[in-house]
């Protein structure tokens, strides 16, 4: 049975990429002189300038206006042609102390009220998923591993001045064929980049396919029939926040798996350590991750759910897709049994309180390596719960 699946990524230099760098440097900027912040901060972009929002309580005195000019900077808007610049945008913070009210459940758990240990709580209800699948070395599934190394490509090549026409802004997207459920090869790539306006079409075509593309996708994987289409449009000047609005955590599934699984109903960036739309979202990864790479499946879908102020999981739900070499319910017992979803264990083990979060920020929260919850240390304690 044959099947196509696409997923897409998009550079740092996307408007809404560019809020979620904004919103995880504040985060960043007040754990690196606070480490028990709670900060919610959200960012919106226009033409116009920069709205930065939310609750933040912290000891830590930052200069928010300086980082998310910084950060914008870094990025590369940093010229008045590109109708968008760090040095000279608008902005405006609008932010306040988080409510009384959260952090009544978020100190001191309900277990912990009843009598028991003290511990935190989850820091919002909802549910979060992780996923992991052995189509790649990362175990991402593999149309948007392919499409975040191709948009971390095109950021490289603009910055190294290899291509220096390339503007921030850009998009990648990647169709994978798949046979009886493996990839077989790529049907078809799209990328779309903002450019100086003196540029080819034709040179630009050249010179990604030879730059970008096949330093990225691996040669088994295309043939002759693969469809390459960059900037399909012709053209691409106008770009970045001059060209569309931002808002923080409007890219979740490219946050994530690229679609390849459920998603949860809340976003990342901006969001410190004690909200388990993060945290929790990040543990399930790992232990997914940790499940597939202990050869217990070839895919796993976690989905776990809280109550605000409660530490304890209401639910932990696994789905391997057929996959799986055990009895499902076993591997919930493992799970139960060598993981532990609480929030105060989630911030301990993956150690979160450290600024970390301006990396995750873009080219996808998973499937990099440097982070904790990619780690798959626990493959030996499950294969010795397994025996």
């Amino acid at each position: 049975m044959k099947k196509l699946f696409t997923s897409e990524s998009v550079t740092e230099g996307h408007p809404d990429k560019v809020a979620d760098q904004i919103s995880d440097s504040i985060l960043d900027a007040y754990l690196s002189q606070d480490e028990n912040s709670r900060v919610a901060c959200e960012t919106a972009i226009s033409c116009k300038g920069v709205l930065i929002m939310g609750e933040i309580t912290s000891n830590g005195k930052v200069d928010v206006e300086k980082v998310a000019r910084d950060t914008i900077i870094n990025i590369g808007y940093d010229k008045d042609e590109y109708r968008f610049n760090g040095n000279t945008c608008p902005i405006r913070i609008e932010l306040n102390k988080q409510s009384s009210d959260i952090a009544l459940g978020v100190d001191k758990s309900l277990e912990t009220k009843e009598g028991g240990e003290v511990e935190r709580g989850a820091g919002d209800q909802g549910m979060m998923f992780g996923y992991a699948t052995n189509e790649t070395e990362e175990l991402m599934p593999l149309p948007i591993s392919l499409a975040h190394k191709l948009a971390r490509k095109l950021t490289e090549v603009r910055k190294n001045k290899t291509l220096p026409y390339l503007r921030p802004d850009g998009k990648t997207q990647v169709t994978v064929e798949y046979e009886n459920d493996k990839p077989v090869r790529i049907n078809t790539i799209v990328i779309s980049n903002q450019h100086d306006p003196e540029v080819s079409l034709d040179q630009m075509k050249e010179d990604i396919k030879r730059e970008v593309i096949m330093p990225v996708v691996p040669n088994d994987l295309i043939d002759d029939k693969t469809l390459i289409y960059i900037n399909p449009t012709g053209r691409f000047v106008i770009g970045g926040p001059a060209g569309d609005s931002g808002l923080t955590g409007r890219k979740i599934i490219v946050d994530t798996y690229g679609g390849s699984c459920s998603h949860g109903g809340g976003a990342f960036s901006g969001k410190d350590y004690t909200k388990v739309d993060r945290s929790a979202a990040y543990y399930a990864r790992y232990v997914a991750k940790n499940i597939v790479a202990a050869g217990l499946a070839d895919k796993c879908e976690i989905q776990v759910s809280y109550a605000i102020g409660v530490a304890k999981p209401i639910s932990i739900y696994v789905n391997t897709y057929n996959t799986s070499k055990i009895d499902e319910e076993k591997i919930e017992e493992i799970i139960n049994n060598v993981f532990d979803f609480r929030p105060s264990n989630i911030i301990k083990e993956l150690d979160l309180k450290k600024p970390i979060y301006k990396k995750t920020a873009a080219y996808g929260h998973f499937g990099q390596k440097e982070f904790n919850w990619e780690k798959t240390d626990k493959v030996e304690a499950i294969k010795n719960y397994v025996k």
